[in-house]
């Protein structure tokens, strides 16, 4: 029986390790967190990965969990109202049905994913990989806390500041493209009593976007805003550079995110109190990771470790879960030991699909959502099969 390692109980992870278990593979995550991660904005399932729900077995009640919105209002940096739509919302798209996407909270689709992939699964919380040492037989792999063990094949699916694809690579800053932005997430009480509304406020290059859950009894606050001073590679636009901010350091992350949050009025006082002890703060740039390849040996890379589309794409979980099912259909069909082949077809099937899909933000970059026709093209750009 073959042995991968998982880095990662995020979408891309815990949904690999559902469908390798599926596959009969003998899988370990390892996630350095003490549990899985709350929080996070509602993400979007579309295209092919609404097949990849449906393998897995959790589409129905997927569907059951999404979230509801009846529309949108946006408020200028004083609260007063510039126009209401229920035709669409800017972080979803049209309203009204009339598509097969699902939006859900991010951290309802990691759980609907590990109850699938619990039992059969060992999961390692509270630590990570610290380094990788492979050879023909294997990957040795050490880790912060646990005994080196070897596995067949290391997966990182741990997000945008993958430590495997620093391990297995070098330094991430030969990886992100910085899109000239940042973002924060957190939970608030819903003190505004919206229901099923979204209530956008904004005033030149910061916006922030409250929308209710949990039966409109919480509030997800997301917050954007534009970094100064960086630029592209070409040194012209700051659409495709490689300095990425980056302070992981939450208070200071906070400061940072009350500043910019601090020029617009309104309800901002109190929604920065409530980031003051919100217990999920999440906050990091806007980028993009692109790389000449995503394995190295018996090292593969997932989802936003290996190719990050941003949060402009509104493409990101879908990549995730599209890859996952690509990467154990592969790893399954090896069959003499050598996993250089399936990992090599892994990304020659998923290649296409997601630049495909990180072209979505760089042509939309600043102008909302990517227009129906190219995001139709984008979430049906690869077959499961």
């Amino acid at each position: 029986m073959q042995t991968v390692l998982v880095s990662g109980a995020g979408v891309a992870g815990v949904a690999l390790a559902a469908q390798l278990r599926r596959h009969g593979v003998a899988v370990t995550v390892v996630e350095r967190a003490p549990g899985l991660r709350p929080g996070g904005h509602a993400v979007d399932v579309r295209g092919v990965a609404l097949d990849v729900l449906d393998r897995i077995g959790v589409l129905a009640e997927a569907r059951r969990m999404r979230t509801r919105t009846r529309g949108m209002t946006m408020l200028d940096g004083d609260g007063e109202e510039l126009w209401s739509t229920t035709e669409f919302a800017l972080s979803s798209g049209p309203l009204g049905g009339g598509t097969d996407d699902v939006e859900l909270l991010r951290e309802d689709l990691v759980r609907l994913l590990y109850g699938r992939a619990r039992d059969g699964v060992e999961y390692v919380f509270g630590d990570r990989v610290t380094a990788l040492d492979q050879d023909d037989a294997a990957v040795h792999v050490t880790f912060e806390r646990a005994a080196p063990r070897s596995f067949d094949v290391v997966v990182g699916a741990d997000g945008l500041h993958s430590g495997v694809r620093r391990l297995a690579f070098g330094a991430e800053e030969e990886f992100l493209s910085f899109l000239g932005a940042q973002v924060a997430v957190y939970t608030a009480e819903n003190f505004l009593g919206l229901e099923d509304w979204q209530v956008w406020c904004g005033e030149d290059d910061t916006t922030f976007c409250l929308y209710p859950v949990r039966g409109n009894s919480e509030l997800r606050v997301t917050v954007g805003f534009a970094v100064p001073g960086t630029s592209g590679r070409d040194g012209t636009d700051g659409t495709s550079g490689t300095t990425v901010p980056g302070d992981r350091d939450t208070a200071r992350q906070k400061a940072l995110v009350a500043e910019r949050m601090g020029r617009l009025r309104w309800e901002t006082p109190a929604l920065l109190r409530a980031m003051d002890v919100a217990p999920d703060f999440y906050c990091d740039a806007m980028a993009q990771v692109h790389m000449d390849r995503w394995s190295c040996g018996r090292v593969t890379l997932l989802g936003d470790a290996g190719y990050c589309p941003s949060p402009l794409s509104g493409q990101g979980t879908s990549l995730a879960l599209a890859g996952a099912h690509v990467l154990a259909d592969e790893i399954a069909a090896v069959d003499d030991g050598d996993p250089a082949r399936a990992l090599a077809s892994y990304e020659e099937r998923m290649r296409p699909f997601a630049e495909i899909n990180q072209a979505l933000a760089t042509a939309h970059s600043g102008r909302g959502m990517p227009d129906g026709s190219a995001m139709d093209e984008a979430k049906n750009a690869l077959s499961l099969d």
